[in-house]
């Protein structure tokens, strides 16, 4: 009985809280600016790799390939890769009218790991012009750089008639670490609009009676390294693309009659209604239930996309009925009108 009571007591106040609840909440899609804003005019791209060693840097380069145990070709492989995973995903994007792979240039230099300097803005034109393109993707530097682990294990190995036997053997993981680095260079304003570092990683694991066939058994590193820097490419070319999301907003059902009304039409998916209830309530003489349906007109208009008249809405219910909620929402929407503003330019053609 004890315990029935107790059950009983928690459902009370449950509905009590719940019944005490003055908001509801609401997703909506909105469309944010994208990562990175290129000038509105820039149609034609031009990609470069500068990560080729240069002659200064081969020695090192050629040590750095014996102590990581790369494949001969795999840096080089590595940032080819790369380069043509951002040109598919450029290609996709109809906002470009050609996208360019340049590989007639002579002032690639290898950045081991780490930036190069910029390319100076003379360059930068001469490439532009020469190549008939409004803005630069470059590659400044692509590294792989792989650690070995050793271990000691058992191996089964097929004997004479063809049973498996456990042998003593080795286990190989191979870490790749994949570095890469990009710049954008615009140089009708000459400035660099993006410079972006990436560190991906892949692991690979074999097994065999020595260290050497442990390291053969490692089957497709490679392909796998040659994959995920297409795809670091593929996800660099990605972020000139406006980014589509769903946000999520508190609205208020509780103050007067109409606030029950409206919120039965909003879970019907009729705002329209539901918002022709708020603004009843407006003038409301409680200043408590004005603020809150001037607030709820703020929500309405975001929804409708009136992004400045719902910062009219939110600061009427700050200023004249001190709803600190719409303190809080007057930030938001200052945010999101500056991103729209960008969004803007990034659109306008």
């Amino acid at each position: 009985m004890k315990n029935l009571n107790r059950f009983l007591s928690a459902g009370a106040i449950l509905l009590l809280l719940s019944s005490c609840v003055s908001t509801n909440k609401l997703t909506m899609g909105v469309t944010e600016p994208a990562r990175i804003s290129l000038p509105s005019n820039a149609v034609r791209i031009g990609l470069i790799n500068r990560s080729i060693p240069s002659e200064e840097n081969k020695v090192v380069d050629k040590i750095d390939k014996i102590l990581s145990l790369e494949g001969l070709n795999l840096d080089k492989e590595g940032a080819e890769s790369a380069v043509t995973g951002l040109f598919d995903e450029l290609t996709r994007n109809n906002r470009f009218e050609t996208i360019t792979i340049i590989n007639d240039t002579d002032i690639q230099r290898k950045g081991l790991g780490i930036f190069p300097a910029a390319l100076n803005w003379q360059a930068v034109q001469e490439i532009c012009d020469a190549n008939n393109v409004d803005v630069l993707f470059s590659l400044e530097f692509y590294d792989t750089d792989t650690q070995v682990d050793y271990k000691l294990t058992t191996v089964n190995i097929p004997n004479d008639l063809g049973i498996k036997a456990a042998l003593p053997g080795h286990k190989v993981t191979l870490n790749t670490a994949i570095k890469n680095g990009w710049r954008v260079y615009d140089p009708q304003s000459k400035l660099v609009l993006d410079e972006y570092i990436n560190n991906n990683h892949v692991t690979s694991i074999g097994s065999g009676i020595n260290p050497m066939k442990a390291v053969e058994a490692v089957i497709g590193r490679k392909e796998a390294v040659l994959q995920r820097s297409s795809n670091v490419g593929n996800s660099y070319g990605y972020d000139v693309r406006p980014l589509n999301k769903r946000i999520s907003r508190d609205y208020f059902v509780k103050g007067s009659d109409n606030f029950v009304i409206a919120k039965r039409r909003a879970q019907t998916g009729d705002w329209d209604g539901a918002a022709a209830l708020w603004e009843k309530e407006v003038n409301n003489p409680d200043g408590k239930v004005a603020g809150r349906a001037c607030y709820n007109m703020a929500i309405i208009n975001e929804i409708n996309g009136d992004l400045e008249k719902a910062m009219e809405w939110a600061s009427k219910s700050y200023t004249d009925y001190n709803n600190d909620e719409a303190l809080r929402y007057v930030n938001v929407l200052k945010y999101r009108i500056s991103e729209q503003r960008q969004l803007d330019r990034q659109l306008s053609r």
